[in-house]
């Protein structure tokens, strides 16, 4: 089956380069899980009976006691690769048993009501405006040096830069992963808008606020400049700093983590994340437009399902309502 895997994102795996790592680790798991199950991981030993078997491995596996390794959600993705790698197979060579996941079934979830996770409109404006101050914080910290004199940026310091990717964030309802895959040319100034790659491979086109836009703007006007001398090659939007050892010339997802927090930490904004900014963005829209089709618009969702999350009512809201009544 090893063998096979490798044939397969040779030959007849055709997600983006993101998605086959994911898939690499699920059929990773899935041969670990056959070597147990059948003490081999030839393709004679992987049956329905041991699909099952391995499905239900997953659902009952414990990171800690008391603890699912895997919510169903995962578990699901798990099953979707296993039963594109098992239909792949089967055409080439059919299984003995007939293809191993044919009967599998995805697990019931039910979507999580994501509104509870959103960032609250006066957290988003104590973001902003600690994202607007990151240019008088991130200053060098030997004090002593600069003592009676106004202190120079650290050489690792990009507040701008920094300054835009919140704004982005929280501006457009972007996943992490799309902002760092924003290319300069994929930023529409005139049309207020950034067509980026998303998951999948699917490029979406974002709307993006004037103070997105004017965040941006800064960006491009005080520091890339400085670090595309370094990056000349990179058509990122958002660059490393030039002194970054090893850089591609691209942000990591990690990266824009890292911002995030460390600027949430100045708002004193706490337990939210990126994705928090995606799930405001939404409900946002929920509520100035009362259009399910506008948020999935916007967002990108190819499931409408996702979009209608935003027009359910957070328990905050649900709680004034009850608590306001005459």
């Amino acid at each position: 089956m090893s063998e096979w895997a490798r044939a397969f994102f040779q030959h007849g795996c055709t997600t983006a380069p993101a998605s086959r790592k994911a898939q690499a680790r699920d059929l990773g798991h899935l041969i670990v899980f056959l070597m147990q199950f059948s003490g081999s991981d030839r393709r004679d030993a992987w049956t329905p009976r041991a699909s099952k078997a391995f499905v239900d491995a997953l659902r009952k596996a414990e990171r800690a006691p008391g603890v699912r390794r895997w919510q169903d959600k995962s578990v699901n993705r798990v099953i979707a690769t296993a039963k594109t790698f098992a239909k792949w197979v089967h055409n080439l060579a059919p299984f003995a048993l007939g293809n191993p996941m044919a009967d599998i079934r995805q697990i019931p979830v039910s979507l999580p009501l994501d509104v509870e996770r959103a960032v609250t409109a006066q957290e988003r404006a104590r973001i902003l405006d600690a994202a607007d101050l990151l240019h008088q914080s991130d200053v060098r910290k030997d004090r002593s040096r600069f003592r009676g004199a106004q202190r120079p940026a650290s050489a690792w310091a990009r507040p701008w830069r920094n300054r835009a990717i919140v704004y982005t964030l929280l501006e457009t309802g972007m996943r992490r992963a799309a902002v760092v895959a924003i290319n300069l040319a994929d930023i529409d100034f005139a049309g207020s808008a950034i067509t980026v790659e998303e998951k999948g491979g699917v490029r979406h086109r974002y709307k993006i606020s004037k103070e997105g836009l004017s965040a941006i703007r800064d960006y491009l006007s005080h520091e890339r400049p400085k670090d595309a001398e370094h990056y000349g090659d990179s058509p990122a939007a958002f660059l490393p700093t030039s002194v970054a050892h090893n850089s591609t010339g691209r942000l990591s997802a990690r990266m824009v983590n890292d911002i995030w927090n460390a600027v949430c930490r100045q708002a004193g904004v706490v337990g939210k994340t990126p994705h928090s900014a995606r799930h405001a963005m939404g409900k946002h829209i929920m509520d100035a437009t009362g259009n399910v089709a506008a948020v999935q618009r916007q967002l990108g969702h190819r499931n409408a399902s996702y979009s209608m999350q935003y027009a359910r009512i957070g328990d905050s809201e649900l709680d004034k309502a009850l608590n306001e009544r005459k």
